[in-house]
């Protein structure tokens, strides 16, 4: 059988294997009932999903003429390195320094990753995403996340 998208061939893998990776994980929590889910019952659920949904892009990798037969490119490291740090800063960072801080951190490192930097644009974003955090996570789902730096809470 031949690849026709070598595209589509390696992300409908990678899908798949993600999908069978979290519900082959969630298999060891409860999955309780429909009417009352356990903690296993919604990971498993999207698991099935992502890894049908990664089928069906394999299948079309193998059945769907694609022109030149759409070659996967280069890797394109830097994206793929500050993306990955801005989510290890974050996770380091927020026991520590509190939401309000964090949080535009990880929002200035991630937007480095791109070929367009406009600060602007990025000051908007964490203002947004900032105060949108707070409200959800911290006032709307009563979440204990540190809002502020250790130093300044005591």
């Amino acid at each position: 059988m031949k690849i026709k998208s070598q595209k589509d061939f390696w992300s409908g893998l990678m899908f798949v294997a993600a999908g069978l990776g979290f519900a082959a994980g969630a298999t060891n929590y409860s999955f309780g009932t429909s009417a009352r889910p356990g903690p296993g019952y919604f990971p498993f659920g999207l698991g099935i999903l992502l890894a049908v949904l990664g089928a069906m892009v394999l299948f079309k990798s193998l059945t769907v003429e694609s022109e030149g037969g759409d070659p996967v490119g280069a890797i394109p490291w830097r994206p793929l390195i500050l993306i990955t740090l801005s989510v290890v800063v974050f996770g380091l960072a927020l026991p520590r320094l509190g939401l309000i801080v964090t949080l535009p951190i990880l929002i200035l490192i991630a937007s480095l990753a791109g070929d367009e930097f406009r600060l602007k644009e990025v000051i908007v974003n964490f203002i947004v995403l900032t105060v949108g955090s707070w409200l959800v996570f911290i006032k709307g789902l009563n979440l204990v996340i540190p809002l502020w730096p250790t130093f300044i809470t005591g």
